[in-house]
């Protein structure tokens, strides 16, 4: 129950901080966002595994591992996840995103690490997954249609390097049994290092270009505490505690969360996505309680 729930705030977290980071797009360059979320939750992360958590004594070959997982899910991933926003919108970036990262999750564990999906969990995947679908589908009629085809092959590619680090994390995790903290600055480093690299290749500017640097800046602070330093700890504590394919189909639930802040904010919710957004609840419970039956 305890990764069930860590996924489940790790996609809270997501939804109230993504809010923030689009508007933040407006300032920074999807790289430069990339690089100074990471930074700062990378020096809140080193705080507290030199100080706080337990020294972790861990091979070369599972820290390359980890590394590697980071380069990929974080460096890579939201890079790609940030050019999709800007190509084809929010909408239609979580459309793919969201629908391919579970499945490719699920086929990857599979073949890397014999971890097998039950035929209720996979009943529960299909459930979050197509309710999900329907209310992006639902709130992108409202919107002004956008087709680039680049945005949707960086979409897809977000998904797929989302399903890798989230794979080789899990793997990291259950063999070790190396705490949340540490492993998540580990894959952080790992993102950093590859964009910092794409960065200085492609000459991005590093600072935000805004009227009002100290709002944008106390913005950021708050988003990258909410969406990456706390996000990021959660996300490897679900991972520790629950199977990948299932820990990636509840992060899907961002999409459903982001409709209960905006009804917080007082903003218009369409009834229709009230029933889809149930449904979507229906199947994490069956996730969560064929997951509970399994370890029983």
């Amino acid at each position: 129950m305890i990764g069930e729930l860590a996924a489940l705030t790790t996609a809270l977290c997501w939804a109230v901080a993504a809010r923030m980071f689009r508007i933040l797009g407006k300032s920074f360059s999807p790289l430069s966002l990339n690089f100074w979320k990471g930074l700062v939750a990378a020096g809140m992360l080193l705080v507290v595994t030199q100080f706080i958590a337990e020294p972790v004594v861990l091979s070369r070959t599972d820290m390359l591992w980890l590394l590697l997982s980071g380069v990929i899910g974080i460096g890579l991933g939201d890079t790609f996840f940030f050019q999709a926003l800007n190509k084809i919108g929010d909408s239609q970036s979580i459309l793919i995103a969201e629908t391919l990262a579970p499945i490719a999750t699920a086929l990857l564990a599979m073949a890397w690490i014999g971890e097998w999906l039950t035929w209720q969990q996979w009943l529960g995947v299909a459930l979050v997954l197509f309710s999900v679908d329907v209310i992006i589908k639902i709130q992108k009629r409202e919107q002004m249609h956008l087709f680039a085809l680049s945005g949707y092959v960086y979409a897809a590619l977000a998904a797929l390097c989302q399903a890798i680090g989230a794979v080789v994390s899990r793997d990291v995790l259950t063999r070790t049994g190396i705490d949340a903290f540490t492993a998540s600055q580990y894959r952080l480093w790992g993102g950093m290092a590859i964009i910092v690299v794409l960065m200085v290749v492609t000459r991005q500017r590093w600072l935000p270009q805004a009227a009002e640097k100290q709002k944008v800046w106390l913005m950021f602070a708050g988003a990258t505490i909410i969406g990456t330093f706390a996000a990021l700890y959660l996300q490897m504590v679900a991972f520790t505690y629950t199977k990948a394919a299932i820990v990636q189909t509840l992060f899907a639930t961002s999409v459903v969360l982001s409709l209960l802040v905006a009804k917080i904010l007082g903003e218009y919710v369409d009834r229709r996505t009230l029933g889809w957004s149930l449904l979507a609840l229906s199947g994490v419970a069956i996730l969560v309680g064929a997951e509970q039956l399994g370890a029983h």
